[in-house]
């Protein structure tokens, strides 16, 4: 249940971030969503992927939460710049401009730290490494 509740949490917060990310950059540089497909088709593909990277992300921290508990930040760092690197190829291939890379980049910069916050939060330390070894 606290892993479901979890994904939950860290789904909420990626759509949160990325509309504010996003819509930030609309507001003030005048980013448009994709031109081919539908808004509808485009909004649910975006659903669709985070849901996969909030079940991703909350799965390894839960199997490793003995090793990520009190290294939370350099866990959210890890996945930030491995997503960012991800933005940074899109944006070298073609139907992907820098300010889609950037929008990215910048949600992320938010929402990962924030996802590695509520889940440290939601599913809780763990046992330490010491004290998993001494009960074996």
């Amino acid at each position: 249940m606290r892993i479901a509740l979890s994904i939950a949490a860290v789904f909420l917060v990626m759509n949160l971030a990325t509309f504010v990310a996003y819509g930030g950059l609309s507001l003030f540089v005048g980013l448009e969503p994709p031109a081919e497909g539908s808004p509808g088709q485009f909004f649910v593909s975006v659903l669709v992927v985070k849901l996969g990277v909030a079940g991703a992300f909350v799965a390894l921290y839960y199997v490793a939460r003995e090793i990520w508990s009190a290294r939370w930040i350099l866990y959210a760092v890890i996945w930030w710049a491995s997503f960012s690197i991800i933005e940074i190829g899109q944006a070298i291939a073609p139907g992907y401009s820098w300010m889609d890379a950037m929008g990215g980049i910048l949600a992320e910069a938010i929402y990962f730290p924030l996802a590695a916050v509520v889940t440290r939060r939601v599913l809780g330390p763990g046992k330490t490494l010491s004290a998993s070894r001494e009960s074996h």
